[in-house]
């Protein structure tokens, strides 16, 4: 018996802050899979920001899409991530650490707050998991398209048990 279990269970956490995990991973949009786990590290695909019943938020920030748009997109696509996390790990409660989160943003030429944007994601994280575990090094990169014309996609290595 493990004397240093963690006292706040993340799905419920999640449900606390206004959000709903979604119930299973999103199906892959090309030729390849979610996740690879080697050992104790997993790599996460890049994943799109959808809502709970599979809408997909497209749109560019700096064209249709404000700062608070673009947090909130980001928000989803890290909720449809750690979906696949669970799936990888069986409980959210097992993520050791997130090591890494890249964040690609589609935007304008002349938008540069890529990085206030993947706050939207950064934040979300740290609130479900607590700095200890959801603070990571990150990446938040402006791209002119993404699939499907996404707003959001991000990709994450995480720690696991």
């Amino acid at each position: 018996q493990n004397i240093f279990r963690r006292s706040i269970h993340i799905e419920a956490r999640i449900e606390k802050l206004g959000y709903k995990l979604p119930p299973l991973p999103p199906t892959p949009k090309g030729s390849y899979i979610n996740f690879i786990r080697y050992g104790n590290i997993l790599h996460i695909s890049g994943h799109l920001p959808q809502t709970i019943d599979g809408k997909l938020i497209k749109g560019r920030l700096g064209e249709d899409m404000s700062i608070e748009d673009g947090q909130y997109a980001a928000r989803l696509a890290a909720l449809q991530m750690l979906a696949t996390v669970k799936k990888a790990c069986d409980d959210l409660d097992n993520v050791k650490k997130i090591i890494k989160v890249i964040g690609f943003v589609n935007s304008t030429n002349d938008f540069t707050s890529q990085a206030t944007v993947m706050n939207g994601c950064s934040d979300f994280l740290g609130d479900l998991f607590g700095l200890e575990i959801g603070q990571h090094s990150r990446s938040a990169i402006g791209v002119n398209v993404l699939p499907l014309g996404a707003s959001i996609e991000i990709e994450a290595i995480f720690e696991v048990k």
